[in-house]
Parts: C-alpha cells; structure tokens; sequence
C-alpha cells in the first residue's frame, strides 16, 4: 500500500485545533506555576538560606532510605492522613515530591494535603531530576552532590552545574 503525501507529512504541532488565545495561554500558565515548582527553585530557595517552605518526601521508607533531597522532611503519602498535622503547623507551605515524572505520587500527596487545608507546590521531576541536576542528597551516611547528567542540566567544562537561565 502506498500513502499519500498528506499521509506521509508529519502533523502540526498545533494539529486542526486552534491554539488558545494568548489570555487562556497566560491564565494556564499562571495557575500552572501555581501548583508546582522545580528542583532549581527549591534549591536556590533553601541555598539563600530561608525557605519559606517545607520540602517533603513522599516516598517509601526504603526509597527514603536509598537517597532524598537534603533538607527534606519524610511523610509516606500512605501516612499523610494520620501524621500530617503533627509534622506541620496548619499555615505551613509545604514542596512535595516523589521518585520522577513517571510518577503520580507526588500529585496524591499534594491532593491529599491540600484536603488537610495546607498550602502545597509539587516539585516537577521529583527526586530523579533533583539527582540527576546536581542537587545534594542526603542519605544515612552523608550528604553529596553528585554530578550534573547533561541530558537534564547545563554543565560547565569542569562538570559543574551551570544555571539554564530559565
């Protein structure tokens, strides 16, 4: 069987639909940055020295256990209903997170606080791209920063973390 050309041509990125006018765009985005956060945030945030929130891990005892982003406080998302409140001051701002963006994880957690009434951000990439982007780790024996993977952050010749700019 032959195609066509009109079959062969790759789709728009904008496909048949209209994009949404740069109102709905704007209003989107805002909310968007509304509910989450990333790991260069958090950290530039805590490296100034006073966060105005609470990092948490929402993982496992043994994911804890493996590796979590320095300065994190755990709550098991399983745990969030019965120890939340004596974690947490009901004003406190809250940053979640999980493994990565291939888990929802860190979305239940932050659904499951902000039922409690806490304010809540989701940290986007959870602790695979906080690892993976050079940020300190935190484990029983120590804290490291590992190197910067080139496939999520900018590297300096040395192999330091460079700033995206973004």
């Amino acid at each position: 069987m032959t195609l066509s050309p009109a079959q062969t041509r790759p789709a728009s990125v904008f496909g048949a639909e209209r994009a949404a006018t740069p109102e709905a765009a704007s209003a989107h985005f805002r909310a968007k940055l509304a509910f989450e956060t990333d790991a260069s945030d958090v950290d530039a945030e805590q490296r100034a020295g006073t966060p105005s929130f609470v990092l948490v891990d929402t993982r496992s005892d043994a994911a804890w256990a493996q590796g979590r982003a320095a300065g994190a406080v755990h709550l098991p998302t399983a745990r969030i209903a019965e120890e939340a409140a004596t974690l947490f001051a009901p004003d406190t701002k809250l940053v979640v997170y999980c493994w990565s963006p291939g888990c929802n994880g860190g979305t239940k957690a932050a659904l499951a606080l902000s039922l409690l009434g806490y304010e809540v951000r989701e940290m986007i990439g959870g602790f695979e791209y906080w690892a993976r982007e050079g940020y300190p780790v935190q484990t029983d024996a120590g804290t490291e920063a590992r190197l910067v993977d080139p496939l999520v952050g900018p590297v300096s010749a040395a192999g330091a973390s460079v700033s995206c700019g973004c």
